[in-house]
C-alpha cells in the first residue's frame, strides 16, 4: 500500500538520491500535516454548520473546558492560540455581537477584562462540541481502533520529547 507521502519521497529520491537517508522526517511529518489539512477542513464545515468559524469553536471549547465561571482573559487566549492581540480582539468582537461571549469586568481590578460564555454560548458549544465529536469519529471509523491508540501514543511519546507537555 502507498500513499501521497510515499510518492513525494520516491520522486525525492529519484530527483536526488543524494538526500535519500535524510527523507524519514519526512515519513511521520509529511503525514502529519496532510493529515492536518484533512481534519481541519471537515473541523471548519462542522463549526460552520453551528454558525461559528473553527476559531470561534476553539475559543468557545476553551471556555466551555475551563469549567464555572466559563471565563479567561484575553492574555489566557494569546497563550493558547499564538495569535495576536488584534486577531483575539476582533474574534472576541464577533462573538459578542453573536451573543456567545460577553466582556466583564471582575473584582476590584476594573482593568481586568474576562471573555465569559453566554447561555447562547453554552448551547452552541454543546450542540459543536458533540457534532465535532462524530466528525472525528466518522474520519476515522474505517481504521482499526487498536491502530488508532498505538499512533495516538507515539505521537504523544513524539511530542513530549518535543517539550509540548502541557496546555498553555
Amino acid at each position: 500500500m502507498s500513499d501521497a507521502v510515499d510518492a513525494i519521497i520516491g520522486q525525492w529520491a529519484k530527483e536526488r538520491p543524494d538526500v535519500v537517508e535524510d527523507l524519514w522526517p519526512v515519513e511521520l511529518f509529511g503525514r502529519i500535516q496532510r493529515l492536518a489539512r484533512v481534519v481541519d477542513k471537515s473541523a471548519k464545515a462542522t463549526a460552520a454548520a453551528h454558525g461559528v468559524e473553527h476559531g470561534e469553536f476553539d475559543v468557545l471549547t476553551t471556555l466551555q473546558r475551563s469549567g464555572p465561571p466559563y471565563a479567561l482573559t484575553a492574555g489566557s487566549f494569546l497563550k493558547a492560540s499564538m495569535v495576536t492581540s488584534g486577531a483575539i480582539t476582533n474574534r472576541i468582537d464577533k462573538m459578542e455581537a453573536k451573543g456567545l461571549v460577553e466582556r466583564v469586568r471582575e473584582g476590584g481590578d476594573r482593568r481586568t477584562i474576562k471573555i465569559r460564555l453566554t447561555e447562547h454560548g453554552h448551547e452552541v458549544t454543546r450542540a459543536a462540541f458533540a457534532d465535532h465529536l462524530a466528525n472525528y469519529a466518522r474520519l476515522l471509523a474505517d481504521v482499526d481502533r487498536d491502530l488508532v491508540e498505538k499512533t495516538a501514543e507515539g505521537l504523544r511519546q513524539v511530542l513530549e520529547t518535543l517539550g509540548d507537555t502541557t496546555v498553555k
